[in-house]
């Protein structure tokens, strides 16, 4: 969800920020082609960065691959820089400077922050391509929504990794459901034990087999899938913690952005909207805001 892959698109690391020095790049021109050897991970692209050893080929293509995996960008990198500033509100210049680094940084939901053409309900589909894309003041939907027969809708756990306690995670999910439903004409129901649901709730660690892996600790926590596949998957290698000290995630709030993604409402570009990409490690942010509220209202017309 975004997916609604939360920040991590979600695209919700985790890494502290990166010194200002010698972080600017500008890009002309078209990327080169890489050889297969200079492709490193997008983790040493960053460590290189705080250890002063400069751009490289394979830095630039894991620089690529970053904006490509969180908004289908242009292969041209001045203008994918410049369309992931212009979301974030950054200054929009083309150039990997810091703010624009320390924004890369910051956990966040997988969920692509940029979606043209809107995702389909199954990852692997291309049967919503053309469908009609609507971004009206900060928040932003697509054209999958869960139809009127739909709005009592049945969650329950599947067999992923155990993070959390069953109790613990039933207590946390219901509170972010609750914050949806408070605002909608949905409910939120679990599942009996045994019987098919709406929404399919897990941990899982790396590849998980719907097209999405988890990276590791840090970077994406979670992703959730627009209507109505109902999947939200948590990244089981995060620290995650329903009452986070500074190293680590809050469960509930990664939960209340999933479950927008799963309701299918994109990503905000309002830094205070629980739908905004990208979460600080070690803070809480589990009320929705007027944007969340009028986005899903847009979705959904009572």
């Amino acid at each position: 969800m975004a997916t609604g892959s939360l920040w991590g698109l979600a695209v919700y690391g985790a890494e502290r920020a990166l010194p200002s020095a010698s972080l600017s790049i500008t890009f002309k021109g078209r990327a080169r082609t890489l050889k297969p050897e200079h492709q490193q991970s997008f983790g040493s692209f960053f460590k290189s960065w705080r250890s002063s050893e400069g751009p490289s080929c394979g830095r630039l293509l894991d620089l690529k691959k970053y904006l490509k995996k969180f908004g289908d960008f242009d292969d041209h990198l001045e203008l994918a820089l410049k369309a992931y500033q212009k979301f974030y509100r950054l200054n929009v210049t083309g150039n990997l400077d810091s703010s624009t680094t320390q924004q890369m940084m910051i956990p966040r939901c997988g969920v692509p922050d940029i979606i043209n053409p809107p995702p389909s309900t199954e990852p692997s589909s291309t049967e919503s391509k053309h469908k009609k894309f609507h971004m009206v003041a900060h928040y932003a939907f697509g054209s999958n929504k869960w139809p009127p027969s739909k709005y009592a809708l049945t969650y329950t756990f599947g067999p992923g990794l155990q993070v959390f306690d069953l109790n613990t995670l039933r207590s946390v999910c219901a509170d972010a459901f609750q914050k949806w439903a408070e605002v909608t004409s949905f409910t939120f129901t679990e599942a009996a034990d045994g019987a098919s649901a709406d929404i399919v709730i897990a941990f899982y660690s790396g590849d998980h087999g719907d097209g999405k892996p988890f990276d590791g600790p840090g970077n994406v926590l979670a992703h959730g899938f627009f209507p109505q596949a109902g999947r939200l998957h948590y990244d089981a290698d995060e620290n995650w913690s329903t009452d986070p000290a500074m190293d680590q995630i809050d469960l509930e709030s990664v939960s209340v952005h999933e479950i927008g993604h799963l309701l299918g409402l994109y990503h905000s570009t309002d830094r205070e909207s629980i739908m905004y990409p990208s979460l600080q490690i070690g803070t809480k942010k589990r009320d929705l805001t007027q944007d969340d509220i009028d986005g899903i209202h847009a979705l959904y017309p009572n």
